[in-house]
């Protein structure tokens, strides 16, 4: 290795007037979305247990609604909804409706019930496997207008808020009161609190602040057929009886509509740093990690990395000249810490780095000096899925295999598609772009990226059952936060057994016997 000075520069990052490098890429945002039922006949068919909407029910929702801008029929505005974020679903619903308050939506879902009628129940519309959007004419309950803080306790750190919140909204009202959201996540300024408890979003510092399922105290929910559950004056410590909430933490809107949370949040770290670390193999990108438990310990909020090609792409998409400027490399780390005295884990940061360089496991690197530089190298792991798709499209893969597997999956990927003879970073006439990895290595979560030009049947068949069926070799999860959706429903039994597939189904036809929450996704 090279002797390499631990550089504090972060110059790429922070100009405005970095090189912009020449990218040939295809226009994405004009080209159609193929219905969900048309793409996949072969797998799923509508339902015809449920109604077809008449004029009647949108008469009876308007009543209910007593708002005109809460009813949405027009074709143009419906493809918002019907429509995910990565063009590659999108459905045939005719009905927005957009409720704003809880006892609304229980006249909603009590009627669809009763009349059959399905729903699908979506948030900030920012989920990645399809679980948000209606597959044939389901009325889509958007959660948008219900979005107000409903309390908080500045000395238990306690907020109560509507599911219809935006989640960086709730972290900025947090952080005037010296406290902060214990989930961030890339969609931060654009999902729902109420979407990330429905999906058990996990985000980027789990590791610190834990998943929802500890954070998240009490919830309140529309059952079905109209019930309202309310648990949100649960108390931290309370053993009386099953904890229900936990039900709704990553259903997916299958047997309810999450409308309000209350949730733990912890204070507000007042130092932030971030490091951005290059290394030569997955191998190092593990040997730093022990270190930085180890070393940083109470300090560590985050330790992602990141694969080469990733950064390849995320350079071109931002148009800058990438942070580590010695060269490229196999693999890339960011490290973030949060604490209360800046000075004191600037030194046990800039340390822990010293060791890394001089045990040879760090190539080089580079520390934040402020908060403007913080946020910039950020930006390189945040701006890795909107990059994927730079091509066109993007198949998202986010799974949780053990540490020493983790990044196996994304070379079997490669030579598969390699194989297949699909894949050119710059060849046009491929309909791949590149696999490429990244992920939170804290849980053992890591987000397989297959950058394509396209989707295709081809691709699937290259990629699918082979991924899911790596992973159960691993004793690996086929879903770590963004859930089952319409994506993954069928292939959740290369993670649960018959035993749990079989309770998940009983617990869904017990609260949602018709079947209307969210058909045709989950299990």
């Amino acid at each position: 290795m090279a002797s390499l000075a631990f550089s504090t520069r972060v110059s790429a990052v922070a100009r405005s007037s970095a090189r912009v490098r020449a990218v040939g890429v295809r226009s994405y945002s004009s080209k159609s979305v193929p219905l969900t039922a048309e793409t996949y006949a072969s797998r799923v068919q509508r339902n015809e247990s449920f109604k077809k909407l008449e004029e009647d029910d949108v008469a009876f929702f308007r009543g209910v609604l007593q708002d005109d801008h809460g009813v949405i029929t027009d074709a143009d505005d419906l493809l918002f909804y019907n429509e995910d974020w990565m063009r590659k679903y999108r459905g045939q619903s005719s009905l927005v409706l957009k409720p704003k308050t809880t006892e609304q939506i229980s006249k909603i879902l009590a009627y669809c019930n009763e009349k059959k009628l399905a729903v699908v129940p979506q948030g900030g519309n920012t989920g990645l496997v399809g679980g948000s959007n209606p597959v044939f004419d389901e009325i889509v309950i958007s959660l948008s207008s219900l979005n107000k803080i409903r309390s908080f306790d500045p000395v238990s750190g306690i907020l109560k808020c509507d599911s219809g919140v935006i989640l960086e909204t709730a972290d900025q009202f947090l952080a005037e009161n010296g406290y902060i959201f214990p989930l961030d996540l890339g969609a931060k300024g654009s999902c729902h609190v109420g979407g990330t408890v429905a999906t058990n979003a996990g985000g980027l510092r789990l590791l610190r602040y834990g998943s929802l399922h500890g954070s998240v105290l009490g919830l309140e929910a529309v059952l079905p057929d109209g019930t309202i559950y309310n648990s949100l004056d649960s108390l931290r410590k309370d053993n009386t009886g099953y904890d229900l909430k936990q039900l709704f933490i990553g259903s997916e809107g299958t047997i309810g509509i999450i409308t309000g949370v209350s949730i733990l949040c912890p204070s507000r770290p007042v130092a932030f740093n971030v490091a951005f670390l290059a290394v030569s193999s997955y191998e190092a990108v593990q040997k730093v990690f022990v270190g930085a438990r180890r070393e940083l310990s109470e300090i560590l909020s985050a330790f992602e990395f990141m694969d080469g090609k990733s950064q390849v792409l995320t350079a071109r998409h931002l148009k800058l000249d990438h942070p580590i400027e010695s060269g490229e490399y196999p693999f890339y780390i960011l490290i973030e810490t949060s604490g209360s005295n800046k000075e004191h884990d600037d030194e046990k940061l800039e340390t822990f780095l010293g060791n890394a360089m001089e045990e040879g496991l760090v190539d080089d690197g580079i520390i934040a000096q402020d908060d403007t530089q913080v946020k910039s190298l950020w930006s390189w792991r945040e701006s890795i899925p909107e990059a994927s798709t730079i091509g066109g499209g993007v198949y998202k893969y986010d799974v949780s295999l053990p540490l020493a597997d983790l990044y196996g999956l994304v070379e079997e990927a490669n030579v598969k598609l390699a194989k297949a003879g699909i894949v050119g970073l710059d060849d046009e006439s491929k309909p791949v772009v590149d696999a490429i990895g990244y992920g939170h290595v804290g849980d053992g979560n890591l987000h397989l990226n297959v950058c394509v030009r396209e989707y295709s049947k081809e691709i699937e068949a290259v990629l699918e059952p082979f991924v899911y069926e790596w992973i159960q070799s691993k004793k690996g999860s086929i879903s770590a936060e963004h859930g089952l959706g319409f994506q993954k429903k069928n292939y959740i039994g290369y993670s649960k057994s018959d035993i749990e597939i079989k309770m998940i189904k009983e617990i869904k036809n017990h609260y949602d016997p018709n079947g209307i929450m969210n058909p045709y996704k989950y299990v």
